[in-house]
């Protein structure tokens, strides 16, 4: 017995007790995403351009005050404040190392603290739950002491971004003037949430996501050091799956080892992660573009039944659309390593044969039907009304293919169908062929695009000598607006086309009755004009009686009688019945019509030429 009356035995016992758990904390089990965390710039992935730029600053000694890191999850933002902090404060036990560098071969005097989170002069802060001024005035008072062992004074704020308005003022005076001794490294996912004032502040820098196929050599080196079998399909699926971030990737890496028992197989971890099999996810997206409802049902359904969510499949079809549409426009990104065998030559093999339209209208549908199967009750049953909507939709042709084949039935049948006239025959035509695009930009345009060259070239002097020309005639009202459009007075002409109704005209004398919204003053400078325009008097009356309808009411009931007519055309009811709710916007006629008719189409916005819209 010892002494304090504890028999040895027990004393003898808590030692063993004692040294069994430090034993046990000794040969405590590390996740991979803490064993194999970057210690080095050289061990950081897919960063390149922030490592280059660092390496520079470091080499010419031009080393900010203050680094803000920004990214999504897992892209190593904290891991660089840490291999920053390490790089500012790199010494060696024999003082070969007089100031900071990148190169950093061995572990350094500080450099276990550092990693570890336990050093005196590093300081990391979660701002997250440290966000208030008081949290910030510590800083400020702290920071003017210098680093007790180190060679700087390392401030690491994680979420900096949760620093309230107030924290962050009160930290922009140190921030923008810190102690020689003092450094900052911020850390983000809401880099818009920081406020401006504090970014000018730093430098900055945007960790990208990394790319799958770079996380697939990432993971299969880390399966070697840990003396472990994986197959590439396998690790192919968890890079999908961590969408770019290394350590989603190593967490789920980390989970795959002891769920498969042995070497990692790509069916361990499709069951593991829920997803269904991508060769099925492929033949159900076969199924859907023949239209084989029959099979995709019976598909998704045993997908499900295996354990596949079915919002999941959805997203699996979407994302293979979208693989196939970046493989249609560019085939080189199938030879990705990081896709199967399977998805590069069936990829290949849809992209040529689907249009761009069926790929882009299954795209859309997928996205819709995964909100649908979001908000349902039954995701199944969502999603498999989703499937049919698909299915259904691969078999109907794109608007210009019903156009074309119902033009080539008619042509066959003697090119216009009995007892209708040739031009509404023409209308599909038309659809089909590429339209003449005529000159934009109003009548200015498009008259000076009709002139002959040589005739612009001389315009001033011919409108010189036209004006100097007395008496000019004017024979209808109609010449009257298009002398208003020749003298370019485009106020003048939009009034006589939509505030007068004409009640009679003869040369020299003009009888109108105004609409309400014509200008008080139309009458007064409509005499003006025609004076100066003609060279003598005009003697403009507004009368009593109604008047004819304005020149756009004219065309506006012209084009409401021909869409009537085109409507009654056995074509344009074909196409009506083949896509219900679809309806005739407008309806331009041919440009032989047009050529040899007396009236000049009038569009809504009051200038003569051609309707810009087509059926």
């Amino acid at each position: 017995m010892r002494s304090g009356g504890v028999p040895d035995t027990m004393n003898d016992a808590a030692t063993r007790s004692e040294a069994a758990a430090s034993g046990a904390a000794a040969g405590s089990y590390r996740v991979l995403a803490r064993k194999y965390r970057p210690a080095t710039f050289t061990d950081l992935i897919g960063q390149d351009a922030m490592v280059r730029t660092i390496s520079n600053a470091f080499e010419t000694g031009r080393i900010p005050q203050a680094w803000i890191l920004t990214g999504v999850r897992g892209v190593g933002k904290t891991t660089t404040a840490r291999i920053l902090a390490r790089a500012l404060n790199y010494e060696l036990a024999d003082g070969s190392v007089t100031g900071p560098t990148i190169n950093m071969p061995v572990l350094g005097v500080h450099c276990q603290a550092i990693m570890e989170s336990r050093h005196l002069d590093v300081i990391e802060m979660d701002a997250a739950s440290h966000n208030g001024v008081d949290d910030v005035r510590q800083i400020n008072e702290a920071i003017r002491y210098a680093p007790v062992s180190a060679r700087y004074k390392v401030y690491i704020l994680d979420e900096v971004h949760m620093l309230t308005p107030a924290a962050f003022n009160a930290l922009l005076k140190t921030l923008e003037e810190p102690p020689p001794h003092a450094k900052f490294v911020f850390a983000t996912t809401e880099i818009r949430k920081v406020p401006i004032t504090v970014l000018s502040r730093c430098q900055r820098f945007d960790l990208r996501r990394i790319d799958a196929e770079l996380l697939v050599k990432h993971l299969q080196g880390i399966a070697e050091k840990e003396a472990l079998t994986a197959e590439p399909a396998a690790l192919a699926m968890i890079a999908r799956a961590a969408e770019g971030s290394v350590r989603d990737a190593l967490s789920l890496f980390d989970q795959a080892i002891p769920h498969a028992a042995g070497p990692v197989r790509a069916e361990d971890v499709r069951q593991m992660l829920g997803l269904a099999d991508r060769a099925r996810v492929i033949d159900l997206f076969e199924a859907l573009m023949r239209g084989d409802l029959a099979r995709a049902l019976t598909e998704v359904r045993d997908q499900y039944n295996t354990g596949a969510d079915p919002a999941m499949v959805l997203g699996d079809l979407a994302e293979f659309t979208h693989f196939v549409t970046r493989v249609k426009i560019v085939p080189a990104l199938a030879d990705d390593v990081s896709l199967t065998e399977t998805e590069r030559t069936r990829g290949r093999a849809f992209a040529a044969k689907l249009s761009m339209r069926v790929l882009a209208r299954t795209w859309q549908m997928l996205l819709k039907g995964m909100e649908e199967v979001a908000a349902a009750g039954r995701p199944l049953a969502a999603a498999e009304m989703v499937l049919v909507r698909i299915a259904y939709a691969a078999d109907l042709p794109t608007p210009d293919e019903v156009v074309r084949s119902l033009g080539e039935g008619a042509r066959g049948n003697g090119g216009t169908p009995s007892g209708q006239p040739a031009q509404r025959a023409e209308i599909p035509a038309r659809a089909e062929a590429p339209r003449a695009e005529g000159p934009r930009g109003g009548p200015r345009a498009a008259l000076a695009a009709a002139a002959p060259a040589e005739m612009r070239a001389d315009e001033p002097e011919s409108r010189g000598q036209e004006a100097s020309v007395p008496g000019r005639a004017l024979a209808s009202f109609e010449e009257l607006v298009a002398l208003a459009a020749e003298r370019r007075d485009l106020t003048i002409k939009s009034a006589l086309e939509r505030d007068v109704r004409l009640v009679r005209f003869e040369d020299g004398r003009l009888e109108i009755s105004l609409e309400a919204s014509a200008p008080k003053s139309l009458t007064g400078e409509l005499s003006k004009k025609l004076a100066d325009w003609t060279g003598r008097r005009w003697m403009v009356i507004v009368s009593a009686e109604a008047g004819m309808p304005s020149l756009y009411a004219q065309a506006q009931t012209r084009k409401s009688e021909l869409k009537d007519g085109v409507r009654t055309d056995p074509l344009v009811q074909a196409v009506l019945a083949r896509f219900p709710g679809a309806e005739i916007v407008d309806v331009r006629p041919p440009a032989d019509a047009v050529a040899g008719s007396d009236d000049v189409p009038f569009d809504a916005a009051g200038e003569t030429g051609p309707a810009d819209d087509e059926l």
